[in-house]
């Protein structure tokens, strides 16, 4: 990914989190949500109810803040590089003898006081890798999925089954759907027709329900999960 792409995904993130909606449940009254449930063809079959003891809206801003400045400092490459007055080439000589001159003492062309010279403090190779705690980064991907329900981006849809692997048939549900943006469709087995449908489109991605990340739910618009995986689900917030 190029570094402006990643700079204007990062600022559209920090957007926003900042203005999710932490929606808080009553004391004593968990927050209930249901979602609907479409066809392929973008009929409204049901309402499904989501596990209130999960999805209960909380948003925590300071946990998904530290999750996107991880998922950053991750994607750094850490390889630029400059040269100390150690690695630049020639400044062997002294350029002049030390006294009787009435310029300044110099022993080498290479001094990062000269043109062409060496640089101090400049940046090495290094990893930016660093990890959360687990406990952590599952808050930090359950207030993820509570800020799309709070803004009503969830919905379901019952299955994902295409007779050919034809970028116009997923497009078709797309339009069906009404989706607008970018779209992430969550599974609970990837399809190898879906996958090839969907590659085409910029704006969709399609991920396992047990391979996708908070960053995943936060980069889309829409969050389109199929009924198997909302079942299967819970299942990523067990200990």
């Amino acid at each position: 990914m190029k570094k402006s792409t990643r700079v204007r995904k990062a600022k559209k993130i920090q957007t926003k989190i900042s203005g999710a909606k932490a929606v808080l449940p009553k004391e004593g009254e968990p927050k209930e949500f249901s979602i609907p449930i479409y066809n392929s063809k973008g009929k409204e079959v049901e309402k499904l109810a989501l596990d209130s003891k999960i999805f209960t809206g909380e948003v925590n801003k300071k946990i998904l803040y530290q999750a996107v400045i991880m998922y950053n400092a991750n994607q750094r490459q850490g390889n630029a590089s400059t040269k100390t007055r150690g690695d630049v080439s020639g400044g062997g000589k002294k350029p002049w003898r030390q006294k009787g001159t009435g310029r300044a003492r110099a022993g080498s062309t290479r001094s990062p006081l000269w043109r062409h010279g060496g640089v101090v403090f400049g940046p090495h190779p290094r990893d930016y890798h660093y990890d959360l705690p687990r406990k952590i980064k599952r808050l930090a991907f359950l207030s993820s999925i509570n800020s799309k329900l709070n803004e009503e981006k969830v919905i379901g849809i019952e299955s994902i089954n295409l007779d050919e692997a034809k970028t116009k048939k997923f497009k078709a549900i797309i339009g069906a759907l009404k989706l607008e943006g970018e779209s992430l469709f969550v599974v609970d087995t990837i399809d190898d027709k879906v996958m090839r449908a969907s590659r085409n489109l910029e704006e969709v991605s399609v991920k396992n329900y047990k391979d996708f990340s908070t960053m995943d739910v936060l980069n889309c618009d829409n969050l389109v999960i199929s009924k198997a995986a909302i079942q299967k689900l819970p299942e990523r917030f067990k200990d």
